[in-house]
């Protein structure tokens, strides 16, 4: 299989429940994808907004006001919180946001479908994490953010420990989703600290540094989805490829993926020139999401040959998650992925 047939899953599959995922990625995908995700799917299927049930109890925190988030279209008013009067930085310890809990109840399923011959034996456990700046965007004041970013960074630091303490290291893949930071560098929605790159790639690079190398490691550069349309559009790759060469350089073991989105429209080779730039090690496998229903196995071939001009190897996923997408059309999406992945080289 070539590398650019290899698929990648971000990380919500909009399907009944894990099981479910599991079954029918091990049908349709088989050993196209090196790792399922359990597909995010009830509670979760909305990204982060299912964390707040962790948050809205708490209390050394205080609801300024539910509203949406600047930039973002989505129609959904969210809780937004500050420290209450009294607590500090150093004070504040939240609770579980249980996602750990979901991984280990995932995995059990997962483990019991290999040994039944129903995924491939290879296939590596996904487990896909919001960064911890996606909590303090997603719910916290900007003015707040700061004040809880270690606590935030605390909760998901003992999550992967929970992870990695209940499920074979040499089986499982851990995927940091970086939203709200590459966003806000793109010039939408704020986020507390002012030097982006940098300080996200120490944070990030934070992260990583708590995952051992049994464990697959690999970061999703999103742009976000709601109803279907990024946050902000990218110009080009230019971004995601600077911080995927800095996330990388500074980080203290193997990168296993980087994953980058490609507009649907976006089948020209100046926006994939960037890639002539991005400086990977061989152990650091690219994939490009750029599998759009819409426009199926043409609108494909058109963006797999203008990005093999600049990066002829790479593999293939859709630019975000997709479990908002209704369930009737999920088969036909993984469909789709398995069919581009079977093309010949183009």
């Amino acid at each position: 299989m070539k590398p650019h047939q290899n698929i990648l899953f971000i990380g919500s599959i909009g399907l009944e429940n894990a099981e479910c995922v599991f079954k029918t990625l091990g049908k349709v995908i088989g050993k196209r994808a090196k790792r399922y995700p359990d597909g995010e799917t009830g509670v979760r299927g909305y990204w982060i907004r299912w964390v707040d049930a962790s948050l809205a109890n708490d209390t050394q925190l205080e609801l300024i006001e539910n509203r949406m988030v600047a930039g973002i279209q989505d129609n959904t008013q969210r809780p937004f919180y500050k420290l209450k009067d009294g607590v500090s930085a150093d004070e504040l310890v939240l609770g579980k946001f249980a996602y750990a809990k979901h991984a280990i109840a995932s995995y059990s399923k997962f483990k019991a479908l290999k040994q039944a011959g129903k995924i491939p034996a290879a296939t590596r456990f996904q487990v896909s994490l919001p960064t911890p700046m996606a909590i303090l965007a997603g719910f916290f004041d900007l003015a707040a953010q700061q004040a809880a970013e270690l606590a935030v960074e605390k909760v998901f630091k003992a999550e992967v420990a929970e992870v990695l303490a209940a499920i074979p290291n040499n089986e499982l893949a851990i995927q940091w989703d970086v939203c709200y930071e590459i966003v806000a560098y793109e010039g939408g929605p704020a986020i507390f600290y002012n030097d982006i790159l940098p300080g996200t790639v120490e944070r990030v690079n934070r992260l990583i540094g708590t995952i051992p190398p049994e464990t697959e490691v690999g970061i999703h550069l999103c742009y976000g989805d709601p109803g279907h349309k990024h946050i902000i559009e990218p110009h080009d790759l230019n971004t995601s490829v600077n911080f995927a060469n800095a996330i990388c350089e500074g980080a203290s073991r193997d990168v296993n993926w980087i994953h980058m989105a490609v507009p649907h429209e976006r089948h020209d080779d100046e926006y994939f020139k960037p890639l002539q730039d991005l400086n990977l090690q061989e152990s650091t496998e690219l994939y490009l999401g750029l599998i759009h229903k819409r426009d199926g196995l043409d609108g494909a071939k058109k963006r797999i040959l203008a990005a093999e001009n600049s990066r002829p190897e790479f593999g293939i996923a859709t630019e975000c998650g997709f479990g908002r997408r209704p369930p009737e059309t999920i088969l036909e999406l993984l469909q789709l992925h398995s069919d581009i992945a079977d093309l010949p080289r183009l």
